[in-house]
């Protein structure tokens, strides 16, 4: 797919018909290379002894602290919640306990802004029904060998809240991903399902609650590896 032109009929009935669409090597070797360069630096910089906020969804995102809500303006690190012990000391090399980077790295690191802003994002975006797609966040997500826990099922909707313009995430593999190394799950046809949750802050206590708007089951059949 790289260097060629996106088949936009393939891309919206697909999109219609299963709430995701899979375009394999879309984004060539040098622009991966660069991003990966990029977050290097990103953690080459984090200062460990300034920040230990962890990132984990055990708790149903209730133990957010003020570096977490800052984040939407800067890019931060976030660390394994099984990086520290239990005298909050690091337990491994710094550059094998973050979770993950976020979450304004496209307004702030140029490299990160070339990579989000290729044309081939903007295209696909508005094929699958967008007049003008916003970019609101993005994450550099790791997934750290022998380390770290399972993300949760949940709807991106729940968090970035736009209302009837609707949320869509764009999940670039920067190494080659599989049922056995950390690779995203989709559960097909889902976007025509009721959104669940919705994470509400009160911004006076600096506290976020994650409630329940339907309690409609997760599928266990039918999911898909991509």
């Amino acid at each position: 797919m790289s260097g060629a032109a996106l088949d936009t009929l393939f891309l919206a009935t697909e999109f219609q018909r299963n709430g995701f669409v899979v375009l394999e090597d879309a984004v060539d070797s040098p622009a991966l290379e660069k991003l990966r360069a990029a977050a290097e630096r990103l953690v080459d910089d984090f200062d460990i002894e300034k920040n230990r906020t962890t990132f984990s969804t055990d708790d149903r995102d209730a133990g957010r602290d003020e570096y977490f809500f800052a984040s939407s303006e800067q890019a931060s690190c976030f660390l394994e919640a099984g990086a520290l012990d239990d005298n909050g000391a690091l337990i491994r090399d710094k550059h094998l306990a973050i979770n993950k980077i976020g979450h304004a790295m496209h307004d702030l690191d140029p490299a990160f802004e070339a990579f989000c802003r290729q044309p081939i994002f903007g295209e696909a975006l508005r094929a699958v029904g967008y007049n003008t797609p916003s970019l609101f966040q993005t994450m550099y997500i790791f997934k750290q060998p022998g380390i770290g826990g399972e993300v949760r099922w949940h709807q991106d909707a729940s968090y970035l809240i736009a209302g009837g313009r609707g949320v869509t995430g764009v999940w670039v593999a920067l190494e080659d991903a599989d049922r056995d190394n950390g690779c995203l799950w989709m559960q097909p046809r889902q976007h025509r399902s009721p959104l669940r949750e919705i994470y509400e802050v009160d911004w006076q206590s600096r506290e976020g609650t994650l409630r329940t708007l339907d309690d409609t089951p997760w599928r266990q059949d039918g999911i898909d590896a991509v």
